[in-house]
């Protein structure tokens, strides 16, 4: 037995010890607290080992002393009996990928790196520690492994350039901007760097860069023989301007000159997946160019040596994500999001013909396969995300982080629920019923939007609609106009529109619920984030019967957002320039025109350098309402971008949200 295997060993005696129940009467479980959201798990990335016999993850947990998040390495074992925490860490790692041979396991991780990012290290499966293995200027993105495990292939950006940077100097730079999209969320201000492809040798430890030039190269993968990449890459004389990615191959060599497959003008995306006869690649087209903000990825094929690409799924009419070829070449794995779920689906490559491998109201959001087998990551409303086992149209679980946590915990039962809105569409949605509720009774009600627009509530845990039911409200988490999961015409329903439809079915849907009797018509909240925000700041310019909103990442002044925030293309291929459609600016701008009309106490969220939607939407709004006497706050998170990240800062949100809504939902009698 290896060293490796007797570590095995040793630790999985040891995790079903501490797994075995206690003895004595089962406890009877308790509502959701703010504090849980410390002891939720994240589970994401599974990865199957080459023979199947293991599947290794990254488990993500809020740290509240060091007020970070912070990322471990896990594996479990296919028959569910051994699991085992392989770093250990508070420097965080990533993206775990097994060697192909099975000898090594590949993750990213800075380990107290501040000079170059994050890099590769290596777990060698005969025992050791982890070992660096890359030093690359720029730092490792995403990678992967050669089929004969020799080589990586690796996504990095151009290295700063070291001429003329002064290291001893104390005050920053000026930023040149000269690019027409120059700003994106978390990256900020965008100079003239670029993504390129490296392949790096695993003996030699010597890299090639395969790609250059003044666009970014993406989603690179191996073909089965090892002599090709294939990538996507926006190549268009000013790739800022073109919302039209290709789908490329390259010889895996440095001087190789790539060769573009598909001709689609809109984006073609995913990582390109090769059939196991390396003669096609299957891979993710998108809607025309101008949906951009309404995108619907369907599964397509392109041959290799040259040809027209095949749309596999233009009839499903529904967004595909996650390809993977069956190991008989005939049919490829997808996942499928589809009205409040996401499914596992088995895509015939002759016909196209599409068939779920698993039903039920869940979400899959991951898949991997390897050795005939199937590893999933999935959860349901009640049950955070964990890596499970795809056989049979059945789940096996084999990772249980949150087993102790949900063993604990009393969660609303989450409904799904219909209205239909004053033109005749039809809305789809979620009810969370308040923790204990009693049939008959009203309650308080919180109409919660989802951002995107091009998303769904559907069902996967939430820790924010789980705290509201925890605390005596029925969440309504409503699919308006726009939404995806519902098909290409209902998402791009929305064009050029913002704000109209969307508001008629998020009421709508609230009307229905009142009407059930579980919501009480006198003590309605509403809120978001993002396009969340948004919605919220034009329902209640359009109505004054909540009583309660908070609006976060918000905006209303939309003219104001073209060229603050990152959307431009967006704007200009949607809208139009301001200049010359300044009616329409004026129309999608409404909330803030009519911001008189606003009587609904609003607290205001945002991060401090958010790019994407940046705070000054969220500051005008509050002035605007500030400035008539209307009940509202600002709340500015230092330092945070779109996403709220630091724990502190997530649990502050919540905690005010409760109190936002408690003070004028529930007031003291």
């Amino acid at each position: 037995m290896t060293a490796f295997a007797c570590a095995i060993q040793s630790l999985a005696v040891a995790f079903l010890l501490l797994a075995l129940p206690s003895l004595g009467h089962a406890q009877a479980k308790r509502p959701l607290r703010v504090e849980d959201l410390y002891r939720v798990r994240a589970v994401r990335d599974a990865q199957l080992s080459p023979e199947g016999e293991w599947v290794a993850y990254v488990v993500t947990q809020l740290d509240s002393v060091r007020d970070r998040s912070n990322s471990d390495i896990y594996m479990s074992s296919w028959d569910g009996s051994r699991t085992i925490q392989l770093t250990h860490t508070t420097d965080g790692e990533s993206s775990p990928r097994w060697s192909p041979d099975g000898k090594f396991l590949a993750f990213v991780a800075s380990r107290g790196e501040t000079r170059n990012g994050g890099q590769l290290w290596l777990l060698d499966r005969a025992g050791g520690e982890a070992f660096k293995l890359t030093d690359h200027k720029g730092g490792v993105g995403s990678y992967v492994w050669s089929p004969d495990s020799k080589r990586i292939v690796f996504v990095s950006q151009d290295p700063e350039p070291e001429a003329g940077k002064d290291t001893t100097a104390k005050t920053a730079r000026p930023i040149v901007i000269d690019r027409y999209a120059f700003k994106r969320d978390v990256e900020g201000f965008l100079g003239e760097r670029r993504s390129h492809l490296w392949v790096f040798d695993v003996d030699t430890k010597k890299e090639e860069q395969i790609t250059s030039g003044a666009f970014d190269d993406a989603n690179p993968s191996w073909s089965p023989d090892g002599t090709m990449l294939a990538f996507t890459s926006e190549r268009a004389p000013d790739p800022d301007r073109d919302n039209n990615s290709d789908v490329f191959v390259v010889e895996a060599r440095q001087g190789g000159t790539p060769r573009q497959l598909t001709r689609w003008a809109g984006p073609d995306g995913g990582r390109p997946a090769w059939s196991p006869d390396g003669k096609l690649l299957a891979y993710l087209q998108g809607s025309e160019a101008i949906l951009s903000a309404y995108s619907l990825d369907k599964l397509a094929v392109v041959p290799v040596d040259g040809g027209a690409a095949r749309v596999l799924t233009a009839a499903t009419d529904r967004p595909m994500s996650d390809v993977e070829w069956a190991p008989d070449g005939k049919s490829i794995y997808a996942l499928v999001s589809d009205d409040r779920a996401q499914h596992v689906v088995r895509v015939n490559v002759a016909d196209g013909a599409v068939q779920r491998l698993i039903e039920g109201r869940r979400v899959v959001s991951e898949l991997s396969v390897a050795h005939g087998r199937m590893a999933v990551v999935a959860g349901t409303t009640t049950q955070p995300n964990e890596v499970q086992a795809l056989e049979n149209g059945a789940l096996r679980p084999l990772s249980h982080q949150n087993d102790a946590f949900v063993a604990e915990v009393q969660f609303a039962t989450t409904e799904d629920f219909s209205a239909k809105g004053k033109d005749g569409t039809v809305v789809n949605g979620l009810l969370a019923k308040p923790v204990g509720y009693q049939s008959g009774t009203r309650a308080p009600a919180l109409l919660r939007i989802h951002g995107g627009p091009n998303g769904q509530d559907q069902h996967s845990f939430s820790f924010e609609r789980e705290l509201f039911a925890a605390n005596g409200y029925a969440v309504i988490a409503a699919n308006y106009r726009g939404s995806s999961g519902r098909g290409q015409d209902y998402q791009k329903a929305i064009f050029a529109d913002w704000g109209n439809k969307e508001v008629q079915d998020l009421l709508a849907a609230v009307d229905q619920v009142v009407a059930s009797g579980v919501a009480d018509p006198d003590r309605l909240g509403i809120g978001g984030w993002s396009y969340g925000g948004i919605l919220t700041d034009y329902t209640i310019a359009t109505t004054t019967r909540f009583k309660a909103a908070t609006s976060g990442a918000g905006s209303a002044l939309q003219t104001t957002m073209y060229g603050t925030d990152q959307y431009i293309y967006q704007y200009e291929k949607e809208l139009g320039e301001p200049w010359k459609n300044p009616k329409l600016w004026e129309k999608l701008s409404y909330p803030f025109w009519h911001a008189d009309r606003i009587k609904t106490p609003t607290l205001f969220l945002g991060g401090e350098k958010d790019f994407n939607v940046p705070v000054q939407g969220g500051e005008q709004m509050y002035m605007a309402l500030r400035s008539q006497g209307i009940d509202s706050q600002m709340i500015v998170y230092p330092g945070q971008f779109h996403g709220i990240v630091t724990p502190s800062y997530q649990k502050d949100r919540l905690v005010r949200y409760l109190a936002w809504y408690d003070r004028y939902l529930k007031p003291k009698m």
